[in-house]
């Protein structure tokens, strides 16, 4: 048996640099470092419980009982994600508190577009070496986005991988279940000519656009822990820091009633490639870039990089973090409630008949949706 020392001759024993024993630790993984891990955020976990969630960590497999949540015939919805290079960002200026909420606003903000409430949400958490004080730091914030989202965080994958990544470095991705009631399912069908789009304020340039932000930092040179240009009260690090805004509680109650037509979630495509998503055959969104003003962060970006608007409008949210399409006599209702939830509504276009697309114009001028409407989020 394997685990019984076995007696051998003194020709069987290993000789030179084999006489020591092989250990895992030797190899650059502490098993040890991750039952601490574990340990130390059992309590982050257990803050995120909810009903159809009540199981501690340490199970082979999460449990969730939608039973137990109120459902009665409900459609399961999953959504994954990452975070993309904000986290050399993170990693590169220690500033790793906010990252786990936005990967959790990343999968449950595409979970509501579909009328899905978030239910549970798993991690992984990848990198050579463990480092459970910046672990520890990470899944807080996990935990802090399943609060705000309502959702339970009942398990996740730590792997410690050496020569797999460099020096400090770690990956996230996360993975999110929702449910909704049969006859609730948001998928666009519903969306009429006729109808109003209204935009709801993002916190910044959320998780997208962070390759182009990086390249741009490099090349101009930006002293990222000094005040932004724009907000003398802030670092610029903290403003492109700033989470994920996660829309989840304010929109909820609004689509479980059905006073919603359809969501997008304005992640990687921007405005322009994601508003399309949403759209029925034979309806066209037009978007009038004039109803809100570019917040100063991004007005800063295309400044600083001379970004065309059609590129701006295809890379960054532009202040717009989702998008809600709804009749025109609900429009009223409807940003009352979202207002009184905290977030910033703008009345930003209108669906007409049409090719299916979006077009957004402006004062910077006119651009329309290229017909690739399975965008992905864009690192």
């Amino acid at each position: 048996m394997w685990l019984t020392r076995m007696a051998m001759s003194d020709e069987a024993k290993p000789t030179g640099s084999q006489a020591s024993p092989y250990t895992y630790a030797q190899a650059g993984v502490s098993i040890d470092a991750g039952n601490a891990l574990v340990r130390a955020i059992g309590p982050l976990a257990r803050s995120t419980r909810r009903p159809g969630a009540d199981a501690d960590l340490g199970g082979f497999g999460g449990v969730f009982d939608p039973k137990a949540a109120g459902y009665s015939d409900p459609l399961l919805v999953a959504a994954n994600d990452g975070v993309g290079t904000k986290l050399k960002l993170a990693i590169e200026h220690d500033a790793h508190d906010g990252v786990g909420i936005d990967l959790v606003a990343m999968c449950v903000n595409d979970l509501i577009v579909q009328a899905a409430e978030p239910l549970f949400f798993l991690d992984y958490y990848a990198s050579g070496k463990l480092d459970n004080t910046v672990a520890t730091r990470v899944i807080a914030g996990i935990a802090e986005g399943c609060r705000q989202a309502g959702c339970a965080l009942i398990g996740g994958e730590t792997a410690e991988m050496p020569g797999m990544y460099a020096d400090g470095d770690y990956d996230l991705a996360g993975f999110c279940v929702g449910a909704v009631e049969r006859e609730r399912l948001l998928t666009g069908d519903k969306v009429a000519s006729g109808d109003v789009i209204l935009g709801l304020a993002s916190n910044g340039v959320h998780s997208n656009g962070f390759s182009l932000v990086r390249r741009l930092a490099t090349d101009k040179g930006w002293t990222l822990d000094a005040p932004a240009p724009f907000d003398g009260s802030r670092t610029l690090l903290d403003t492109l820091m700033a989470p994920t805004r996660i829309y989840v509680r304010s929109l909820l109650p609004l689509v479980q009633a059905g006073r919603i037509h359809a969501l997008a979630h304005i992640t990687g495509g921007g405005l322009l490639e994601n508003i399309p998503r949403v759209m029925p055959a034979g309806c066209h969104a037009v978007v009038d870039a004039g109803t809100w003003e570019l917040p100063a962060l991004i007005a800063f970006l295309q400044s600083e990089g001379a970004i065309v608007p059609e590129e701006m409008a295809r890379t960054f949210n532009c202040g717009i973090g989702m998008v809600v399409v709804l009749a025109e006599d609900e429009v009223a209702g409807v940003t009352e409630a979202l207002e009184a939830a905290g977030e910033q509504v703008f009345r930003i276009g209108r669906v007409y008949a049409g090719e299916k697309g979006c077009t957004v114009a402006g004062p910077a001028g006119t651009f329309a949706s290229a017909g690739n409407w399975t965008a992905t989020h864009h690192g």
